[in-house]
């Protein structure tokens, strides 16, 4: 462990770095373009689960768009968090329409009904679960603050996905 009184001086160095301090030990730039890239990846499912709510019709419409409206919210969250932890990094959140889809992992597809909706939602649901775990694997314990809030979206992937596949196995699949 590091004395008081050099925890004092080091804080005092580089101020400007804000909560970056010299004990960081990731690839900044790296970490930020990876967050970037989750990013994108999260408004690219926000739009798709938004699309699918409102173009859900037939049967079981009601209760998927419900599912689909409560995961379009997370996921809105999980970019505003992401967002927030590029800044806190002293990068620049990429908003960008023009890239959005080229930088996100998951594709935007429209899916041609209720049950491919649900497949397409839970395909994208996947590759943000490997996403994620890559990402925490790299940032591992050199970034301790990106890696819990990796780690939260990620769990939520996963539920989200559970979700789809319930769905899927269940009253849409029969």
């Amino acid at each position: 462990m590091t004395d008081v009184a050099t925890m004092r001086r080091n804080a005092r160095r580089n101020i400007d770095q804000g909560a970056i301090t010299e004990t960081y030990s990731a690839d900044r730039n790296t970490v930020i373009r990876l967050l970037n890239e989750a990013l994108a990846t999260e408004w690219v499912c926000v739009l798709r689960y938004y699309r699918h709510y409102f173009m859900a019709s037939g049967m079981f419409a009601d209760a998927v768009r419900a599912e689909f409206l409560e995961h379009a919210m997370q996921e809105q969250e999980h970019a505003k968090l992401i967002a927030e932890r590029i800044v806190q990094l002293g990068g620049e959140p990429d908003l960008n329409p023009d890239t959005l889809t080229r930088r996100a992992h998951a594709e935007y597809k429209p899916g041609t009904d209720l049950r491919d909706m649900v497949k397409e939602n839970l395909v994208a649901e996947r590759i943000a679960i490997d996403s994620y775990r890559e990402m925490v694997n790299y940032v591992g314990d050199r970034d301790t603050t990106t890696k819990r809030i990796l780690e939260h979206v990620l769990a939520q992937e996963e539920e989200h996905a559970d979700d789809m596949k319930d769905l899927l196995d269940g009253w849409i699949g029969s």
